[in-house]
């Protein structure tokens, strides 16, 4: 009876180790598993960074998005926004190695943001509206050296620099309608990644877009019955699996800054045009 009992006491304590052994594999494996899917999913994530160089103020933002498309088309999200000290960069045209100096708390922002293994992949690209547009119509020269002086700044960065642009009126007033119709849930109908945006949204038409900048004003909208009156105002699209015809105009001139200059031009040529007046 004595053996009996030593070989049942035996066989629960190997019982009990290989039990509390098993558990520890389950739980070194859940935390394994774990650890590589947050590694795939980090890897999985990219990163962009976009500097928008208006006609006031240039602004950076950082964009992530994972690498699977829904309809042949990524699914963007904003993470980060940086303002960029100093007016427009067409300011700088007397004193371009400003430019790099104003640039780099923005930049420097970025590099920590997005992980350093992603800095070699990460695009970077700049797009420079309006108050360039203007500058160069004065003198294409010192439009030249402005960006000259942006491509050395971007390109000192550890990220991949794609390229800085002066971007015309069509191109301004169609990225502001995507833009908006991106944020409104109009391309989006059944995203498996932002369910939150497109969510109780099923327009089946897009909005149109009315850009009021400093130095122009955009008007953007889909129009498909007037394509051949004015060609040249047309740009195609095919965003989420679905072909647009967008029709974009640009006022240069009409924004509010040159608008208010206008207005004070004419006040004070009124003013020095007008007869004297002389005392009775």
């Amino acid at each position: 009876f004595e053996d009996i009992k030593n070989f049942v006491s035996f066989c629960s304590r190997n019982i009990l180790v290989i039990l509390g052994i098993s558990c520890v594999i389950a739980v070194i494996a859940l935390i394994a598993v774990g650890i590589s899917h947050n590694k795939a999913l980090t890897h999985n994530v990219k990163y962009g960074i976009v500097l928008d160089a208006g006609s006031s103020h240039t602004s950076l933002y950082i964009y992530s998005w994972r690498a699977e498309k829904e309809n042949d088309t990524g699914i963007v999200q904003q993470i980060e926004e940086c303002k960029v000290a100093g007016p427009g960069i067409s300011k700088y045209f007397k004193k371009t190695h400003y430019i790099s100096i104003k640039l780099t708390k923005c930049m420097d922002r970025a590099r920590k943001v997005i992980p350093m293994s992603k800095h070699q992949e990460t695009p970077v690209y700049l797009g420079a509206g309006e108050d360039m547009r203007l500058l160069r119509m004065e003198s294409e020269q010192l439009a030249d050296r402005v960006m000259a002086a942006v491509i050395r700044s971007l390109s000192d960065y550890p990220f991949n620099f794609q390229g800085a642009t002066i971007i015309s009126g069509q191109e301004e007033g169609a990225y502001g309608w995507i833009t908006i119709n991106y944020l409104l849930g109009n391309f989006i109908q059944k995203s498996k990644w932002l369910k939150e945006v497109s969510e109780g949204i099923n327009h089946k038409k897009t909005f149109g877009a009315l850009d009021l900048g400093g130095a122009s004003t955009q008007i953007t909208f889909v129009n498909e019955k007037y394509t051949l009156v004015s060609p040249e105002n047309f740009l195609p699209f095919r965003l989420y699996g679905k072909d647009y015809n967008v029709y974009t105009h640009s006022f240069l001139c009409y924004g509010k800054d040159q608008t208010l200059w206008q207005k004070l031009a004419k006040d004070i040529q009124a003013i020095l045009c007008s007869p004297p007046s002389h005392p009775l």
